[in-house]
């Protein structure tokens, strides 16, 4: 064409790769060029010069020009293919419903109403221990993947955990992802690991230890990073100074270089107002700008979070999702021998930890920490401290010796002081390195003060010695008569229990005298030594063997198990670290628990550290009294503002003989476990989200009605065995609902992606995955596996075209034609963002009445014979095309907007309101301290900081308000995009014999009865029955339960003596998609009374029904065969 020629409102090729453009604009530029402006065929924007030469290139689409003359097999294949790829763009549960998960109402509510709706991600989820913060995360990401919104994902957890995660996330979810390495990181050859691995595990502190890989990180982006356990990136402020920990300067480069940021810990708050809102910071650096000051509002964190207690979840019934949860103490005392060899070791540690306070503050905290140890694993068991005693003087002297003959003496590798909490120590990676400092760390510096230690030892280990040998302990007394009276008595079901110990030596021990009092082959034991396949043996065995009745665990390994088959625990050592009791309760106190679970408490009440723990549990069983379980969920926070547990606990070791010390720290002990909780607790049951009865009825209806237009198995099935099949895929029927691949063809492999040429079993139900007793396990074709999204892609590559195009078919359920179109709508914010994606089908006809036509009304077409003609004109189809696209500027796109609008604005102004309450405070502070500064200069005094640095910062927080309010009204504002037209095709009245007129009015009137006789059966029943549109596809009938969920009803009425009915792919899919509440609903009519018209309901009545591929749209069934499969309406 020429230059001239181009005009507005022109569909164009030749512009824009593959696809027209929609001139918008067209401006003159002097005589050879002109600007044009332009929206293409994808719904995007954009505008360039064209000159003469280009100009040639370009041709006109006609507006009516689709010919409608595409092969109908594959429009439906084409079109099936193009709903299933991007049902995750429309469908915010197909994560649900393509993952081997039964979500609970709090997880959906996460992730559906508080995560998804954000855009970008920004938040905080702080439910318990045991709600499944996992699988909300493994929902959202999948969720997010599908939607192409995520390509590349950062995990970033615990080093016990990362196998845990890639195990849930590909069991669970079909989500591979790579767990970072030494050995990946080497082979990643001339690149950044980061860059060549798409989807990433990494354990916390190897990369926040790591430079390298930190500065591979700086260089690098994601598109969403989650942090599990991410309280462990703690910072500290002292004074107006902050200390940021290595893992917390990783956070930070992580929410700089991630556009969706997701942190997860059950335990966010330790105490420590300040600290929180600073470890907020990685979520928001302006919202929680600054040190909180005194009489100054605190920014709300609400905003950013959610926090759900254990107490306060509830089942899809409305029922308690975990069981009550009682924790008793059980006191001892120890016998004389134990008495002395307490007090003597005590007593070595005391003057030990007194010659340590002399030295350097590194060597010192490595003989303090090496000493409290040596004390807890006195208080373990006669076995832990007689080993330790052993190996510490033979170390000890070995150090000696050494030392004696001038070799240089190395220190203990593992220094505390590197680590960020107490909690990391007993972790696997630490394990081994505590007890080398345990056996050698000590404050003694030449030989003489080496023998003095030595001798003193070698008195203790024998003391030790002979108490082992005689066999007392009062402890293992204790245990064993839990045993016995709460495990061995009941001869019903065989009780399981799990007993927690700090140390590798008490583990031993106790599996040893448990394995004699029962059978060996009843204990098991994991410690921070157990590899992981290992750790799955054990906790399988454990979980399903009724024999095996005991597990033993130190806290190394009971990080992030799950051993729900156990509802008795024991913690033979309690922890320094409160937290812990409930990490070690949140094992068996899960999702999927139904007994009451019970944890027994072994404390010596005339030991030191035991006179703290006692007044601790004494004051927990007051307070559980009053607040239950939710008293767990809180008494780490007790602990942490203020005196903690474990300093309490050093401090009674060190000075406990002192009355007035025992004295104090009891009063302590009783106003932090006892005001200190119930002011935490209350405070909490106000900020923490909760569940009502209404939410969890509106989250049912929700999940019912998602359920019925799911992606279902049948679909999948359907769509990939046409378009595999198709394109030279070979595979097998097997087990029920399971396929062997015997042949994947190369045009499925040749785009690099991880697909294999043949898969020993496959399936479309996530419930088939797995069958045990041998069987191999399959993979889950659904959306988000390789080789089905490629099969789909293929096919739409090879038939695309035909949605374009337009295809022509016939259908029983139309009396004049009609013009099917699949319309997409976007609504994005002003940065760009969408932030809500609509897609439909409709229905137009001549008039141009446009009606919605159901999730996958293709399915239910057949394609229009060949050779028949239609004898009506179609001239106005470009017209109702038109139409639809108005309808869809003038109604859907302003409802949608309606509908999202309020609560994008309610977020945006929320966040507006604590950037600048935050900001705008610390601009004026930073102000006032800046004049009170250069007051302070003028006059020749000395200053903190210089005026001019305090009011550079002021300026760098007033652009950085500016910025954040530009940004912010973008999110604010929402962009409607133009609709796009995906698809379109004619749909004729099925072709025969011309009925009579009366013949039509007839079937009508038989239709009529037939409904009417339906109604007043649901109405008999108590129900409330709802007649749908006509053209509603699957269901004729909505019957409305008191106190529960809908039922869907198919009406089908015949005349006695008629031998078959009809049934459309959409009326099966639906009866497949909905069973139970799903009714068939078969109504013989009387013609000469309508009193004697006979209903009776069928369940499942489509079982054993497959329609295969697309070659065919509906069924013909034997009415009287059917009919007798039926009952009364129930």
């Amino acid at each position: 064409m020429k230059l001239g020629d181009i005009a507005v409102g022109q569909r164009l090729s030749g512009i824009a790769p593959d696809q027209w453009v929609h001139i918008l604009g067209v401006v003159p530029v002097g005589a050879t060029a002109v600007e044009i402006s332009y929206r293409t065929q994808a719904g995007q924007y954009g505008g360039q010069m064209v000159f003469a030469a280009q100009a040639g290139g370009f041709t006109v689409v006609e507006q009516d020009g689709r010919p409608f003359d595409a092969d109908g097999a594959e429009f439906r294949l084409a079109a099936e293919a193009m709903r299933i790829l991007e049902a995750a763009k429309y469908d915010p549960f197909l994560s649900v419903s393509t993952s081997d998960i039964r979500p609970l109402p709090h997880q959906l509510k996460a992730v559906y109403e508080e995560m998804l709706p954000r855009v970008p991600l920004r938040f905080l989820l702080a439910d318990d221990p045991g709600a499944g913060k996992t699988i909300m995360a493994g929902l959202y990401i999948k969720q997010l993947i599908l939607r192409d919104d995520v390509r590349r994902c950062l995990i970033v957890a615990p080093g016990g955990l990362v196998e845990q995660w890639q195990d849930e996330l590909y069991f669970k979810f079909g989500l591979n992802f790579t767990i970072l390495t030494n050995e990946l990181i080497s082979a990643t050859l001339g690149g950044s690991v980061f860059e060549k691995e798409p989807r990433l595990i990494v354990r916390m502190d190897h990369l926040s230890r790591n430079e390298a890989l930190l500065d591979l990180a700086r260089d690098s982006s994601w598109d969403l990073v989650i942090v599990d356990e991410a309280h462990r990136m703690g910072a500290h402020y002292f004074g107006n100074e902050t200390k940021k920990t290595r893992r917390f300067q990783l956070g930070e480069l992580l929410r700089d270089r991630a556009r969706h940021l997701l942190l997860m810990t059950a335990t966010p708050h330790a105490g420590k107002e300040e600290d929180f809102q600073l470890f907020m910071t990685l979520l928001d650096r302006d919202t929680f700008a600054g040190k909180p000051r005194d009489g100054v509002i605190r920014s709300n964190p609400r905003a950013f979070m959610r926090r759900m207690v254990k107490e306060d979840l509830r089942t899809f019934e409305g029922e308690p999702l975990f069981p009550q949860r009682v924790a008793t103490t059980v006191s001892y005392q120890l016998s004389d021998d134990e008495q002395d060899l307490y007090e003597r070791v005590s007593s070595y540690v005391r003057t030990e930890m007194n010659r340590a306070d002399q030295l350097d503050g590194k060597r010192k905290n490595t003989v303090g920490f090496a000493l409290t140890v040596l004390q807890r694993r006195l208080a373990s068991s006669p076995e832990a401290i007689h080993q330790s005693l052993v190996r510490r003087t033979a170390r000890l002297r070995t150090r000696r010796d050494d030392l004696a003959h001038g070799v240089a003496v190395d220190e203990p590798a593992l220094d505390p002081s590197t680590l960020d909490d107490e909690e990391d120590f007993p972790s696997t990676e630490f394990e081994d390195a505590v007890e080398q400092v345990v056996d050698s760390a000590t404050g003694a510096r030449t030989i003489a003060e080496l023998d003095a230690e030595l001798a003193s030892l070698d008195e203790l280990t024998e003391l030790a010695r002979r108490l082992r040998a005689s066999g007392r302990d009062v402890k293992w007394a204790q245990l064993s008569a839990v045993i016995q009276d709460e495990v061995l008595s009941d001869a019903g079901r065989p009780q399981k229990l799990i007993v927690f110990t700090e140390h590798r030596d008490t583990l031993e021990y106790l599996r040893r005298r448990i394995g004699v009092l029962t059978s060996p082959e009843a204990v098991l034991a994991i410690h921070g030594g157990v590899g992981r396949q290992e750790r799955r043996r054990v906790t399988a065995e454990f979980t399903h063997n009724e024999r095996a009745q005991f597990l033993i665990a130190t806290d190394a390994a009971g990080e992030g198990l799950n051993l729900q088959a156990a509802h008795l625990m024991v913690n033979y050592d309690l922890p320094w670290n409160p937290n812990r009791i409930e990490q070690r309760f949140g094992r068996v106190h899960r999702i999927g628990q139904e007994e009451v679970c019970q944890l027994w408490n072994l404390v010596a009440t005339n030991t030191r550290e035991g006179d703290v723990y006692s007044t601790l549990l004494r004051k927990l069983d007051e307070m559980r009294a009053a607040y239950g379980g939710k008293v767990f969920d809180v008494l780490g926070e007790a602990f942490a503002d203020g005196r903690s547990l474990k300093d309490l606990l050093v401090e009674a070791i060190r000075y406990g003989n002192d009355p007035a010390v025992r004295a104090r720290m009891r009063e302590t002990v009783d106003a932090q476990a006892g005001e200190g909780l119930r002011e935490l607790i209350e405070a909490n049951d106000l900020d923490n989200d909760h569940l009502s009865s209404l939410d969890i009825d509106e989250l049912r209806r929700e999940m019912d009605e998602a359920h019925a237009k799911r992606l279902a198995p049948h679909f999948l099935e359907a769509a990939f065995a046409d378009g595999f099949t198709r394109q030279g895929g070979r595979w097998s029927r097997r087990e029920a609902g399971r396929f062997e691949i015997t042949h994947v063809p190369q045009v499925f492999r040749a785009n690099d992606l991880p697909i294999a040429t043949r898969y020993e079993r496959v399936t479309f139900d996530p419930a088939l995955v797995d069958q045990g007793n041998d069987a191999p396990r399959a993979d889950l074709l659904a959306p988000g596996h390789p080789l089905h999204d490629e099969v789909l892609r293929a096919a739409l590559r090879r038939w695309g075209g035909s949605l374009e195009r337009g295809a022509v078919f016939s259908s029983d359920a139309v009396a004049e034609p009609q013009l099917l179109v699949g319309v997409a709508q976007e609504v994005a914010d002003g940065l760009g963002e969408v932030v809500d994606r609509r897609f439909r089908f409709a229905l137009v006809d001549e008039a141009g009445q446009v009606r919605d036509a159901g999730a996958a009304p293709h399915l239910d077409l057949t394609p229009y014979p060949e050779g028949v003609a239609f004898g009506g004109a179609l001239g106005w189809l470009g017209g109702a095309e038109r139409g639809a696209m108005e309808r869809a500027v003038e109604v859907e796109l302003p409802a949608q907007l309606e509908e999202i609008a309020p609560a994008r604005d309610l977020r945006m102004t929320r966040l507006w309101d604590a950037v600048y309450h935050r900001l705008s405070h610390e601009i004026r502070r930073l102000g006032e301290e800046a004049l009170v500064a250069s007051e302070k200069e003028g006059l020749g005094l000395p200053v903190r900081e210089p005026s001019e640095s305090l009011a550079r910062k002021s300026r760098e927080l007033e652009a950085r308000l500016d910025a954040r309010r530009a940004q912010i009204d973008a999110q604010r504002r929402l962009v409607p995009r133009p609709p796009r037209m995906v698809c379109a095709a004619v749909v004729l009245p099925a072709p025969g014999p011309v009925e009579a007129p009366t013949h039509t009015r007839e079937t009508a009137e038989i239709e009529r009865r037939a409904v009417d006789a339906v109604l007043a059966a649901e109405r008999a029943l108590g129900r409330r029955p709802v007649e749908q549109d006509h053209w509603n596809p699957g269901f004729d009938i909505l019957s409305e339960v008191d106190g529960g969920l809908p039922i869907r009803i198919e009406v089908k009425g015949r005349l006695k003596g008629k031998d078959d009915f009809v049934i459309t792919r959409t009326e099966v899919l639906e009866a497949k998609n909905t069973a139970p509440r799903y009714r068939l609903a078969l109504v013989e009519v009387d013609p000469e009374d309508p009193a004697n018209d006979d209903v009776v309901y069928v369940a499942n009545p489509f079982d054993g029904v497959s329609f295969g591929g697309f070659e065919s749209a509906k069924l013909t069934l034997p009415w009287r065969h059917t009919r007798a499969k039926g009952q009364q309406p129930w």
